[in-house]
């Protein structure tokens, strides 16, 4: 049992905040696929507090997904104070502070992995989100803004004496980005500084990355991001591989269909049509490239471009379907 001061988990394998992926949705599938915990996308205090329509989704929940954790970022320590207390007001169980997104758009606003650069203003804006709230607050950085400026640690150290109960670290500089190799030793030095459980992220994508990185940073639990893109599954077979301590085993093809076309369903039930249909083709690419079929290349890739022009929701699932199903007259069909 993973616990966040007090806040019982199943496991200790999370699924990543994604900008423009983990929306209701989609946590709702990680979780009920699994997942120990689902974050969502980093929402702007600011434009939360503000009630921007598209901001306040971000923070939704119907009640099927604990616990709930909502991300926010921000620059100013007043914002960030409004925003948990908005963020909770939401239904929030725990609020997740994001100094680790390396976007330009977001370190171009002070905001994010820039952070890192300025600690002190850093622990202010920490400081402002745990006197906010009465729930437990996290935070996700990085290793630090570039190889001259690797101040994890010292920040780790910071945050947990003002009240923060669980850290993550991405084992990459705001300035390699996604370039490069995600260094898991790096996080040792951020284990040793702290005693709240620390979460290693960056280049996990099944059980065998999941056991090295927890291996080589000591780390309390393992943190997925891209690679559950079209496999919200994933976290819940990684958690239940290293509970076993044997390989990971992938829902059957069957499964993995059910799990798509549900995902499918409750996105366009969610955002409705025509901006569900829009917001779900990343979602559709992703199932058709990650499905396990043996099929053309070819014929796989015309598939994919041919699903995400689909503008009637019951045309795309019922494509959906024929592919899992290895429908090859439809797929064809579909694809010309």
């Amino acid at each position: 049992m993973f616990s966040i001061n007090g806040i019982n988990l199943s496991n200790a394998v999370i699924a990543a905040p994604m900008s423009g992926i983990s929306d209701l949705p989609f946590r709702r599938a990680a979780a009920r696929l699994g997942a120990g915990m689902v974050v969502s996308e980093m929402v702007a205090s600011i434009e939360l507090a503000r009630a921007r329509p598209d901001v306040v989704r971000r923070t939704a929940s119907d009640g099927a997904i604990f616990p709930l954790v909502i991300q926010l970022a921000g620059r100013e320590a007043q914002w960030m104070a409004q925003g948990a207390r908005l963020a909770e007001a939401a239904g929030a169980d725990i609020i997740d502070i994001n100094m680790g997104c390396p976007s330009r758009q977001v370190t171009g606003a002070a905001s994010g992995s820039a952070l890192m650069r300025d600690l002190d203003h850093a622990l202010r804006l920490i400081e402002a989100s745990v006197a906010a709230t009465s729930k437990p607050v996290s935070l996700k950085m990085r290793l630090g803004w570039d190889h001259d400026c690797l101040n994890a640690a010292e920040l780790a150290a910071r945050a947990q004496s003002a009240g923060v109960q669980m850290i993550t670290v991405h084992g990459r500089t705001r300035c390699q980005f996604f370039t490069g190799k995600a260094d898991w030793s790096a996080l040792r030095a951020v284990k040793e500084a702290v005693e709240i459980p620390i979460i290693v992220n960056g280049d996990i994508v099944d059980d065998a990355t999941a056991r090295d990185a927890l291996s080589q940073s000591g780390a309390d639990g393992v943190m997925i991001g891209r690679a559950m893109i079209g496999r919200p599954w994933l976290a819940g077979v990684v958690a239940r591989a290293l509970a076993t301590g044997e390989a990971m085993t992938p829902p059957s093809l069957d499964a993995q269909k059910d799990a798509a076309l549900v995902h499918y369903a409750e996105t366009i039930a969610h955002y409705g049509a025509p901006l569900g249909v829009r917001m779900a083709r990343k979602h559709l690419a992703a199932y058709v490239d990650h499905a396990p079929i043996d099929i053309d290349p070819a014929l796989r890739r015309a598939f994919r471009a041919a699903i995400c022009r689909i503008a009637a929701p019951e045309r795309a699932a019922e494509a959906l379907s024929a592919f899992f199903e290895r429908d090859d007259a439809t797929l064809e069909c579909f694809a010309a």
